[in-house]
């Protein structure tokens, strides 16, 4: 994976997605200690910054392989983005989703037009189901994260915070399955080698970090965080980055993200899923401050990777902990 890779993609993609805003906050900034300078790919189409891989590796596939349709299992925002982005090919989405899945999150993807098949909500029954779905169907595979399309499609959202907003100290995604983190590194580091590239994850989640301390990678098990789109582990394309290329992994409580939610949300009026908010929790805490980078983090571009809330289920309406 390369930066010319990333280019490619952003040309590819150019009138497909939207080149989303930035956001500033001066009550954030007073709070941070530091300038902050938001992505707002919850504005993206579908809400979440999904749609760009989604996009990318559909309008990447051969008109041959297009027409077996695509497949794919996620819980959340890929599913609807890969759906979209199928359908605005003419071809068909079969997606298979934990039967946990949100309503919202299932909705949207029926709304788009994909075929939903659900599946128990582990990652071993996500995989058999989707591996039964190509052997049916002959769909093309693809990954939620852990695909060179896919990663080289996320990675355009840094390529334009960095051209929108020059001069920052340091770029700050979420991780999950690491799609976002690895195609924010990718552009970052091919830009400047100095810029600071740190992903945000939950305690509750926190195989990237305990990966990153030991120097080899760890399977997420039992995972349980709020933020539902950053439960999966990292892959065999998106560990390698993160390992060399990530300079530091923050991890945040299901407290902080509920209060960094609710500040995005009162503050400055970003309304944002608990995975987007993680990343502000991480630059207000502690931990942060303690970071050692090479120049001063005073200037920071922070990814709010999407918006598809339940307001049905607002977590500042019961305890984060139930």
């Amino acid at each position: 994976m390369t930066l010319t890779e990333i280019r490619a993609a952003a040309a590819r993609l150019h009138g497909v997605v939207h080149h989303t805003p930035l956001a500033t906050c001066a009550t954030l900034d007073r709070m941070a200690g530091r300038e902050l300078i938001f992505k707002c790919e919850h504005l993206q189409k579908v809400g979440a910054f999904k749609y760009r891989g989604a996009s990318n590796a559909v309008l990447s596939l051969s008109a041959a392989d297009a027409a077996r349709g695509v497949v794919t299992h996620s819980s959340g925002n890929h599913a609807a983005a890969l759906a979209l982005a199928a359908r605005r090919r003419g071809i068909a989405a079969h997606i298979v989703m934990p039967h946990t899945a949100s309503r919202l999150k299932q909705r949207a993807v029926q709304e788009y037009g994909g075929r939903i098949v659900l599946c128990e909500p582990t990652q071993a029954a996500r995989e058999a189901a989707a591996a039964a779905v190509q052997a049916e169907t002959g769909a093309v595979l693809v990954p939620p994260f852990d695909d060179a399309a896919v990663i080289a499609g996320q990675g355009t959202a840094a390529l334009e915070l960095l051209s929108d907003a020059p001069g920052l100290d340091a770029i700050i995604a979420p991780i999950g399955g690491g799609g976002m983190i690895s195609g924010a590194a990718l552009v970052a580091k091919g830009l400047d080698a100095d810029l600071a590239v740190i992903a945000a994850e939950p305690a509750g989640a926190d195989d990237a970090a305990r990966a990153k301390a030991a120097g080899h990678f760890i399977a997420q098990t039992a995972p349980h965080t709020i933020a539902d789109g950053l439960l999966t582990s990292l892959g065999t394309l998106t560990w390698p980055i993160v390992r060399d290329l990530v300079d530091a992994v923050v991890t945040v409580s299901d407290d902080e993200i509920v209060a960094a939610m609710r500040l995005l949300w009162e503050r400055a009026k970003l309304l944002v899923e608990p995975s987007a908010a993680v990343t502000l929790a991480a630059v207000l805490s502690p931990a942060f401050g303690t970071l050692v980078t090479r120049r001063p983090l005073r200037r920071v571009g922070i990814v709010l990777t999407g918006g598809n809330v339940d307001l049905d289920a607002l977590p500042w309406t019961f305890s984060a902990a139930s």
